[in-house]
């Protein structure tokens, strides 16, 4: 069956309207991604129907909310390739799944001296926590470098590996750039070396089929929103005896076996990190989103989307005194680029009165910034809902932003 992105985008109840009389192009998934209906109606049929708090309530309401959340732990460890649902634990985001590893595992295993590899395209949420981290451990953090596509430079990621390397830490997929990372090649160097190796699948995970028995790492954290489901819930998936070994992030209700003044005993995983109570409804959202987007099917989710940014590419490589960054052989549909002599905020600024929503600063990655020597890039990122008319508008805005700059 072809992909019928028009079909898809009925879906999305949000996408049809007008912003400051223009028709809707929402260029910003990156940031956050707009929710189909049956995401939607699955939330709001929770607490119409089955909301109550769960694990701990013997009543119908309770039982019938553990079992839609815990349903929904199965679909992500099914979504991702896990061996178990027991490795997946629910979060807030990707920022807090990074945390936990770097509180839980970190505080445990790194020691002064030791070493933490990133790379210069990370996120601020896989920068800063390792910073604290070795702050705390006084352990030394290290950067392998990229390219000026935007490639990882592999040779020098390898050379930065020694015996004092506990953790690598890297994006799947760029959020500025779309590079996306060869994650098992990555994998095969930490493994030969005992490496342990978290990946951020945050702009991985709506774009491409991810399994984390194929990539071979050790932790893989994304957030909902950016899988068209709601805010506040993430995913932290980890090996179950890697998550075994660590002791709880946070403490109160619902991560414990048994509490004594004396002593306390924390519970079994996932639901030592999982302390207080969640984010039903999030988690219930979650399912559905997974549900919705293997209906349509990743891989042609994939196809369509590459498609879809060889157009853009074409498109923009083709507008006066636009420079664009992150050009790598693998990436995803992000665009993050330059125009002469204008400033990104202004950019998106007029963008938007044209019904244009792009994303325009350092889209937490001021590092990066710094590499390709900038304060800030506008950002268009598309997703399984965007369309070339979507593109077209973008490129009569940005030639609207030259008229007002000329």
């Amino acid at each position: 069956m072809s992909f019928d992105v028009e079909r898809i985008r009925k879906d999305f109840p949000i996408l049809h309207q007008t912003v400051h009389g223009k028709p809707l192009a929402f260029l910003d998934s990156a940031a956050s991604a707009q929710k189909p209906q049956c995401v939607i109606d699955a939330i709001g049929e929770l607490y119409r129907r089955d909301y109550s708090n769960v694990h701990r309530g013997v009543h119908e309401l309770s039982l019938r909310s553990t079992r839609a959340m815990e349903d929904a732990r199965s679909k992500v460890a099914r979504f991702l390739g896990a061996d178990d649902p027991r490795e997946i634990v629910f979060v807030r985001n990707t920022t807090e799944a990074i945390n936990l590893v770097a509180h839980s595992w970190g505080d445990a295993h790194l020691g002064a001296g030791d070493e933490v590899v990133l790379t210069e395209m990370e996120h601020h949420s896989n920068i800063v926590p390792w910073q604290m981290l070795c702050e705390r451990r006084g352990a030394r953090l290290r950067v392998a470098p990229i390219d000026d596509r935007g490639v990882l430079r592999l040779d020098a990621f390898e050379a930065l590996l020694s015996a004092r390397t506990r953790l690598v830490a890297v994006a799947h997929v760029s959020n500025v750039l779309g590079t996306v990372n060869p994650i098992e090649a990555i994998a095969g160097l930490c493994s030969a070396r005992g490496i342990t190796l978290l990946v951020d699948g945050a702009q991985a995970v709506p774009h491409q089929r991810v399994d984390v028995s194929e990539l071979g790492c050790d932790f893989y954290a994304f957030s909902g929103h950016k899988l068209f489901g709601p805010t506040g819930i993430g995913v932290l998936w980890g090996r179950a005896g890697l998550l075994a070994s660590m002791r709880p992030f946070l403490g109160g209700g619902g991560m414990i076996a048994s509490v004594h003044f004396e002593k306390t005993s924390y519970a079994e995983i996932p639901a030592r990190f999982e302390a207080g109570t969640p984010d039903i409804a999030g988690a219930v959202g979650l399912g559905a989103a997974i549900d919705y987007v293997e209906s349509v099917g990743l891989d042609e989710i994939s196809r369509y989307e590459q498609e879809l940014l060889a157009y853009t590419t074409d498109a923009l490589l083709h507008v006066p005194g636009l420079r664009l960054f992150g050009t790598a052989p693998q990436k995803a549909s992000v665009f993050a680029f330059e125009l002469e002599g204008v400033h990104p905020h202004d950019v998106g600024t007029i963008l938007d009165a044209e019904g244009v929503a792009v994303r325009a600063g350092h889209h937490c990655a001021q590092p990066l910034m710094d590499r390709f020597g900038v304060v800030a890039m506008v950002r268009a990122s598309l997703a399984l809902y965007n369309t070339s008319a979507d593109v077209d508008q973008l490129v009569r805005g940005l030639a609207r932003v030259r008229e007002v700059f000329a």
